[in-house]
């Protein structure tokens, strides 16, 4: 189906566009009252992510209330480590955990690569439904998480600020740790591949605890399986955003990937000269900007749009939209970079 607005996917691929695309990290969410609608009909965070009639829906609130240039499936990146069989929960206020956690060789060998058609059959559903409902309005994006983040969830057992279990184990079961690896890998690789046959147009890698590692582990414990999804995926472009990643962004630059997403830390001007000029960047609006005035969230914008210039750049923040965060601040963002005249 020939998409109606292919900003997205033209800036990935470096080709010229007539303005800026723009969406935004979590934008399927807390943020939007429609979205607390569905989810007020359902027990829970994971309910929405295994319905795909829901999933699909509120997947596609954010392009018809906030006009955004692209759609991101609602899903979770914890849903690998269950398909793989260990099972997490959500809980309110305090996120995911983990009852069961990776301990030995033993529950490492315990699970399975991902069939994504059997093990993971809800997500793909939504988004064949999800691109079906769109009708080419915007391009639909896939992801799932960095094969490290997803290993620290899967040690430590919920969110952390040291992921110390999880660091500990690559110093004292270095072995241990690159065969988990490998699986989680391997599983990566099957599902993103999956998503693309179901309707994904661009898929994004997220490395949402890639700033707790020093450079050297961070080569060799979580950018080496990166590179291999990268190098796995050659249909639709591919966006790597290593959260905090900042001594990693040369390594990064010579990824197998089409964009490179930069936290709001990252200078602009700096990463350019690290990056070069062979990969898109996206982002990285601080989330906090959006708490400002309206003048002043249009005045950022339009410094951060100044500063990236017309090509090879896709608006984005420099991580999830918060979720007390007013939805018309959310839309003025979103119109400062339609309007843009730069």
């Amino acid at each position: 189906m020939q998409l109606k607005n292919d900003l997205l996917l033209r800036a990935a691929r470096g080709e010229k566009v007539e303005r800026t695309p723009v969406w935004l990290m979590r934008q399927a969410g807390r943020i939007l009252p429609e979205y607390r609608a569905v989810r007020s009909n359902l027990s829970g965070f994971k309910e929405l992510v295994e319905t795909p009639e829901r999933a699909a829906e509120v997947t596609i609130q954010p392009v018809d209330i906030l006009g955004v240039d692209a759609a991101i499936i609602f899903s979770d990146i914890l849903v690998i480590p269950e398909a793989m069989g260990l099972t997490y929960q959500m809980q309110e206020g305090k996120g995911p955990y983990f009852p069961k956690t990776i301990k030995s060789i033993k529950d490492v060998e315990k699970l399975k690569i991902v069939e994504p058609e059997e093990d993971l059959h809800y997500v793909l559903e939504a988004l064949r439904i999800t691109k079906k409902e769109l009708s080419g309005r915007v391009p639909l994006i896939g992801f799932a998480g960095a094969p490290w983040t997803i290993f620290s969830y899967m040690i430590e057992g919920g969110g952390s600020k040291t992921f110390s279990k999880a660091r500990k184990m690559l110093y004292n079961e270095p072995e241990l740790s690159k065969i988990l690896l490998d699986k989680i890998t391997a599983s990566t690789i099957a599902y993103l591949k999956a998503q693309i046959r179901a309707g994904a147009d661009i898929i994004q890698v997220f490395d949402s605890w890639a700033g707790i590692l020093g450079p050297d582990q961070y080569k060799e414990f979580s950018l080496d399986y990166i590179s291999k999804i990268c190098d796995a995926i050659n249909d639709v472009p591919v966006t790597v955003f290593a959260k905090g990643a900042y001594n990693a962004r040369k390594e990064i630059s010579t990824l197998n990937c089409e964009v490179i997403g930069l936290d709001w830390n990252m200078g602009i001007a700096e990463s350019k000269d690290i990056i070069g000029d062979t990969k898109t960047l996206q982002g990285n609006l601080d989330p906090c900007a959006l708490y400002g005035s309206f003048s002043m969230i249009e005045k950022v914008t339009n410094e951060m749009l100044r500063e990236f210039g017309p090509h090879r750049h896709i608006a984005n923040l420099g991580h999830g939209v918060y979720p007390d965060t007013d939805p018309e601040k959310v839309k003025c963002f979103i119109e400062a970079v339609k309007n843009y005249q730069g």
